[in-house]
């Protein structure tokens, strides 16, 4: 296995140099190629002055320098920072500054909305413009070249790279949140090295496998997509699509064995023609659970394609998956955990739960992050010791505390609950909103929805459901209520329906945005009595 992230590529450029490594459109590169970029760019931010560490931010839609600039800056002995290209300059410009980015990869037309933000990022000594004939924006005491521009420095220096280690930070990736400003959450070469190992094996990834990467690179599943087809020498197929059909006719096209996705665009790629012939071996589903229609949908149009049910977070990447020949027997589980991992579900005191006790998820072992950047106070929050598993030793070992409340049943099957900081808590009893939205998803006229937890002049938290029919379907407020009151208890019971005439939001890595809809409705029951 190799000890470094980048590794991957240049152990598969050894064996097979020829294999097809990354697609994007009409580009093609194989792993000879694609380890050359790599060399090149890693060659090009040394000579630019790259230091053992520093953070190289790439902020771009997926494309063939956006790869060279990530898995080059980690083999320069730096750090990668891959940044939602949905996000907005001022967004940007916060990552930036947080994790003080040296270096940043973009392409000249996103430079051209970044240039008034970017004197505020004051470690910022070098942008690396890709694309077009534009002239080169100036910004302000940063030096601004094109990509072929700092390529070419690169071949004309000779500087080494730095020395690296499996314990070293690669990577910074930053998570959404409930609330307030994302986190940096930073990812050593040794996480990302296990992930994709232990990923690769349960789903049983080979060289002949062609992955499908959908999702932003930004968020640690999809860019698990890469790492695991560099690990096993299979081909990536990049793609930034614009409507559910441009997924399909890239899986027809490009005869894709793997497709990740989170429920939202499943649910939109469910009811699509696919093809009988269809090459899809494997679905991969996380980010959320996937409701039983869509994944019923799903398995009717993909009776050849086998669906990997996931939890994750971005702290440990991936915990738990379900495999395959259990969906039957436990539809609603998450799982067990993955190889190289442990997964426990604990009190707030650090006991073990009994069978079927709520309690919070606990992950240890080789996926752990090292915590969030310059932040040890959300750091001890979360990442904390757990009962000693190797006794007398005199170092601690941390684990992380997802955050999220699950159960496990005598089999060792884990069951998701809810977030702890997304319980409703109303008329004194906590509510998780996975157990309202499961009722309200079982009409078949609904296409998306969300239970929210909204102020309330008299109950604390009134629960609001937010709802878009599936097109054509006939919905109403009064009618997804009736629906659901033979099946939830009166405090769950929503006080509120809303039927909404557009699509839900979503938050950058395509999941329902809840904040932003709590925030749309807080008010809706008027403002509490102080």
């Amino acid at each position: 296995m190799s000890d470094l992230i980048h590794d991957f590529i240049f152990r598969s450029a050894g064996r097979t140099p020829g294999a097809e490594a990354l697609v994007h459109g009409t580009r093609r590169l194989d792993y000879a190629g694609l380890a050359d970029l790599i060399r090149r760019t890693a060659a090009a931010l040394l000579a630019s002055g790259l230091e053992r560490g520093e953070r190289v931010a790439v902020y771009m839609e997926k494309n063939v320098e956006n790869v060279g600039a990530m898995f080059g800056a980690a083999a320069a002995g730096g750090v990668f920072v891959p940044v939602n290209p949905l996000l907005k300059p001022e967004q940007v410009a916060y990552i930036l500054a947080d994790c003080n980015v040296r270096v940043l990869v973009t392409t000249i037309d996103r430079l051209k909305l970044l240039k008034d933000v970017l004197p505020a990022c004051r470690d910022l000594r070098l942008v690396v413009a890709v694309g077009g004939n534009d002239t080169l924006p100036a910004v302000h005491d940063v030096e601004v070249l094109s990509w072929d521009g700092a390529i070419a420095r690169g071949e004309a220096s000779s500087r080494p790279g730095h020395r690296a280690i499996d314990g070293d930070m690669a990577a910074i990736l930053y998570t959404s949140g409930s609330t307030g400003k994302p986190k940096g959450v930073v990812l050593s070469h040794r996480n990302m090295v296990a992930g994709a190992h232990s990923v690769a094996s349960y789903l049983e990834n080979t060289a002949q496998d062609r992955i499908l990467a959908v999702l932003p690179l930004s968020f640690d599943y999809g860019l698990s997509q890469l790492t695991t087809a560099f690990h096993v020498g299979a081909t990536a197929v990049l793609i930034n699509h614009l409507l559910p059909r441009d997924v399909l006719n890239a899986v027809v096209a490009e005869r894709i064995t793997g497709l990740a996705a989170v429920p939202p665009l499943w649910m939109q790629l469910a009811p699509l023609p696919w093809p009988a012939e269809c090459t899809l071996r494997y679905l991969t589903n996380s980010g959320g659970a996937m409701q039983r229609p869509t994944l019923d949908a799903l398995r009717r149009a993909l009776p050849n394609a086998r669906p990997f049910l996931m939890y994750g977070l971005t702290e440990a990447f991936r915990s738990t998956y379900l495999p395959p020949e259990e969906l039957d027997r436990r539809p609603d589980s998450m799982g067990k955990a993955i190889p190289n991992a442990e997964v426990v579900v604990l009190r707030p005191d650090g006991t073990e739960c009994a069978p079927h006790e709520p309690g919070e998820l606990v992950h240890r072992g080789a996926l752990v992050s090292l915590g969030y950047w310059n932040d040890p106070s959300k750091t001890a929050e979360r990442f904390k010791p757990v009962a000693p598993r190797h006794y007398g030793l005199p170092l601690t070992e941390l684990a992380v505390w997802s955050g999220d409340t699950v159960r496990r049943d005598e089999d060792g099957f884990l069951y998701f609950i809810s977030r702890n900081d997304e319980m409703i808590k109303t008329s004194g009893y906590r509510v998780s909103p996975t157990e309202v939205e499961e009722v309200v998803y079982a009409r078949e006229h609904v296409a998306e929805a969300a239970a929210l937890g909204v102020k309330h002049p008299a109950l604390g938290q009134a629960i609001v459901v937010v709802a878009f029919p599936r097109e054509g379907a006939a919905l109403t407020a009064g009618d997804l209520l009736a629906a659901c009151k033979p099946h939830l208890p009166a405090y769950m019971l929503p006080q509120k329906v809303v039927i909404a005439d557009a699509a839900l939001p979503r938050n950058p890595n395509g999941k329902i945005d809840r904040k932003l809809l709590s925030t749309q409705y807080e008010n809706v029951f008027g403002e509490p009595h102080q």
